[in-house]
C-alpha cells in the first residue's frame, strides 16, 4: 500500500461540534429539558424489558441555578459511560432487537449534548441493574469537549439508576428555576407512561383526555373543550376522535370556530409514545383539512434528528391518509345524523369542504344539499340550484357574475358564481355526481343572445345617440348594443369577457412597449373581442337620452352610462374609466348649470 493510499482518521474539533449539535441542532433551549426526560424514560424502558417489576420514577429538582434529574433505569456500567456518553452518535439503543428498540424514546444518541445550550458542565452519577456488583460511576463532561470518569463508593448511589447534574452556565439559569422547569415538564412529560415529579409536583396526567371514561357525552365533550382551550387557546365547535390502531394513532382533532385561510400552515400536536415531539407539526393531515387541529399520540411515526418534526415518508403519508380519512367520515355522520350542526359547521368551513370535495366525488355528492353558492338566486345549494335550472350556467370570476347575475335572473337565467375559491371546479364536477345536469360557462355573447333585439325602427331612431357613444368609447375598447331587457330600472349593461379583457391588457402593454415587443405583441392580437355596453331599450332614461340632438351632450351621457354599469358591476376601475367618469360627471354638472339648458329644462 502507497502512502497516499494509506487510510486517514478525519480530525474532528470536539468543541466546535459540541457547540454545533447543542446550539444549532435544536430550535429552542427548552429541548434540553426533553432530552433529560426522554433518556429516563428510556433508561426505565430498558430496565423494565428484563425486569418488568422494577421501579418506574422520574424526579426532578430544580432551583439556584442548579437542576437534577434521578430516574430508575437500566444505570451505566464505567464501560458503558466511556462508550456511550462520551462517543457523539453512539446510542444504548443500536445494539437492542428491533422489537425491544421500537420501545425507545430516542434513536440517535446526541440528545444529552443539548444541555449544553443552558449548562456549562453535565454531571452524570450511574450504578447499573445489569451489574449489580459494579461500583457507582460519575461522568463530567464540560462544554469545551472534555471529560472526566471515576469510580465512586457504593453509598454514592445505592440504587440503580442515574442521575444528571445541571449547573447553568452564565445568563441561562431561568431555564432551570423550578417554575421553568416544571411548565416545560409537563409540556413535554404530561403523556409519558411513568411517575415523573418535579419536587412533589406531578407531571404525567394520565390518561389522555381523550381516552379517559367520562359519565356522559356531555361530559366528555366539556371536558375535550376544556383540554383545547388550555392547548389551543379556542373553544372548538366540534372534536373528532382520531383513534386509528392500524396507524398506531391516538388523539383528537378540534374543529376551530373561525375560518382560517387555507394557506396557514397548521400548529398541530404530535406526541410519540407519550413524549411531546412537536407543537407546530404542519404535514400531519391532507391540506384540506386546514380547519381542524390536532393532538396526538403516536408509536409509529419517526422522528427527525433533533426529534422536533417528523421524518416524511411512507409511515406519515399513510398516517395523513387515515386521519384524513377519519375527518371525511365524521363529516359524512354529519350530514347523515346531525344536520343542524352540519350547517353551523359549513357556515364557517364550507372552504374546506370544498376543497375535499374536488378530489373525492363520494364527499362531493354527500355535500351537495348542504354547500353553500352564491347564485343569481341567492344563496342555495347546488342540490337546489340544479332542481330549478335545466342549465346551471357559471361564471370563472366574480367580477363576470356581478355583471351578468340581475340581468341574467330577469331573463331566467341561472347563474352560480364560480370566482370564489373551488367553486367552478366543483360546478364543472357536477354532471359526474348528478347525472343529468348539464353545466355551462356563462360569457358576454351568451348574455347577448338571451336578450331581445329592438325594431329595426326603434334602433334607427337611437342611431344618432348610438354614433355618439361609440365615438367616445371606442378608445375605451368598448362597443355599443342597444337591447331589451329587465329589469327597466337597469339602463344599461356592461359586459366584458376574459378575452377582451385580454386583448386590452395587450393593448396596453403594446403602447408601452419598444419596438420588439410591439411586434411580439401585435403578433398576440385577438381580431374580435371587445368590452360591451349594452343600452336598454325598455329604460325611459335610455329613450330620453335617445332624442338629445346635442352630439357632444349625447357623448357626454354615454360616458355617464359607461361609468354606472362599471359601477353596478364591482369592476376594478383604470385609469381610464375613472378619467371618464369624472369628465362625464362634471359634464353633466355643466350642463345642468348653463342658463339656457334650465331654461329648456324650465319649460
Amino acid at each position: 500500500m502507497t502512502d497516499d493510499q494509506i487510510p486517514h482518521a478525519f480530525q474532528v474539533d470536539l468543541r466546535g461540534l459540541v457547540d454545533l449539535l447543542s446550539h444549532h441542532l435544536y430550535s429552542s433551549p427548552k429541548v434540553y429539558l426533553r432530552e433529560l426526560l426522554q433518556n429516563a424514560v428510556d433508561a426505565i424502558t430498558a430496565r423494565r424489558i428484563t425486569d418488568p417489576a422494577a421501579p418506574a420514577t422520574v424526579r426532578l429538582v430544580a432551583g439556584d441555578g442548579r437542576l437534577r434529574v434521578e430516574d430508575s433505569g437500566i444505570g451505566l456500567t464505567e464501560s458503558d459511560v466511556h462508550e456511550l456518553l462520551a462517543t457523539i452518535g453512539r446510542s444504548s439503543k443500536r445494539n437492542q432487537l428491533e422489537s425491544a428498540r421500537s420501545e425507545f424514546l430516542g434513536q440517535f444518541g446526541i440528545g444529552l449534548l443539548a444541555c449544553f445550550v443552558v449548562a456549562e458542565e453535565i454531571r452524570v452519577v450511574s450504578r447499573s441493574a445489569g451489574a449489580p456488583d459494579a461500583l457507582p460511576v460519575e461522568w463530567t463532561a464540560r462544554d469545551d469537549g472534555s471529560y472526566t470518569v471515576r469510580t465512586l463508593p457504593g453509598g454514592a448511589r445505592p440504587e440503580p439508576g442515574t442521575t444528571v447534574h445541571l449547573n447553568a452556565r452564565r445568563g441561562t439559569a431561568d431555564w432551570l428555576s423550578e417554575e421553568r422547569v416544571t411548565a416545560l415538564a409537563k409540556d413535554f412529560g404530561a403523556l409519558l407512561p411513568y411517575d415523573v415529579r418535579v419536587g412533589d409536583t406531578p407531571v404525567t396526567d394520565r390518561p389522555a383526555v381523550w381516552e379517559r371514561v367520562h359519565p356522559g357525552p356531555a361530559a366528555r365533550r366539556s371536558a375535550l373543550a376544556r383540554h383545547c382551550r388550555e392547548l389551543f387557546g379556542f373553544a372548538p365547535l366540534d372534536s373528532i376522535d382520531l383513534d386509528v390502531p392500524a396507524a398506531g394513532v391516538r388523539g383528537v382533532a378540534y374543529v376551530l370556530p373561525q375560518a382560517v385561510s387555507p394557506a396557514q400552515r397548521a400548529g398541530h400536536r404530535v406526541h410519540l409514545k407519550g413524549m411531546l415531539l412537536t407543537d407546530r407539526a404542519d404535514d400531519l393531515l391532507p391540506d384540506w383539512a386546514f380547519f381542524v387541529r390536532c393532538v396526538i399520540d403516536t408509536d409509529s411515526l419517526r422522528p427527525t434528528a433533533s426529534r422536533e418534526s417528523l421524518y416524511d415518508d411512507e409511515r406519515l403519508a399513510a398516517v395523513r391518509e387515515a386521519l384524513g380519512e377519519r375527518i371525511r367520515g365524521w363529516l359524512a355522520e354529519l350530514a347523515a345524523g346531525d344536520q343542524e350542526r352540519l350547517r353551523q359547521f359549513l357556515a364557517v368551513h364550507h372552504l374546506g369542504v370544498k376543497s375535499l370535495a374536488r378530489h373525492d366525488a363520494e364527499m362531493l355528492r354527500t355535500m351537495l344539499p348542504w354547500l353553500p353558492f352564491e347564485t343569481s338566486d341567492g344563496h342555495l345549494s347546488l342540490e337546489e340550484f340544479a332542481q330549478r335550472h335545466p342549465v346551471v350556467h357559471f361564471t370563472e370570476s366574480v367580477e363576470e357574475f356581478r355583471q351578468v347575475a340581475p340581468i341574467a335572473a330577469a331573463q331566467g337565467i341561472g347563474v352560480v358564481n364560480g370566482g370564489y375559491t373551488f367553486d367552478a371546479d366543483l360546478v364543472r364536477l357536477l354532471p359526474r355526481v348528478r347525472p343529468g345536469t348539464s353545466v355551462a360557462e356563462l360569457d358576454a355573447e351568451t348574455v347577448t343572445a338571451h336578450l331581445d333585439h329592438v325594431d329595426a325602427a326603434d334602433e334607427l331612431a337611437l342611431s344618432g345617440f348610438l354614433s355618439a357613444a361609440r365615438a367616445r368609447l371606442d378608445a375605451l375598447g368598448c362597443d355599443v348594443a342597444v337591447r331589451a331587457f329587465l329589469p327597466v330600472t337597469v339602463p344599461a349593461l356592461h359586459l366584458d369577457d376574459r378575452a377582451a379583457r385580454h386583448e386590452r391588457a395587450r393593448a396596453e402593454e403594446e403602447s408601452r412597449a419598444d419596438d420588439l415587443w410591439t411586434s411580439i405583441l401585435g403578433s398576440l392580437r385577438e381580431e374580435t373581442p371587445r368590452a360591451r355596453l349594452v343600452l336598454n331599450h325598455l329604460s325611459p332614461l335610455v329613450r330620453r337620452l335617445g332624442a338629445l340632438e346635442d352630439r357632444d351632450l349625447a357623448g357626454t351621457a354615454a360616458e355617464a352610462l359607461y361609468g354606472q354599469a362599471l359601477l353596478m358591476a364591482q369592476r376594478p376601475l383604470r385609469p381610464a374609466d375613472s378619467a371618464l367618469l369624472n369628465r362625464a360627471f362634471l359634464g353633466l354638472l355643466e350642463w345642468a348649470a348653463h342658463p339656457s339648458a334650465a331654461s329648456e329644462e324650465g319649460r
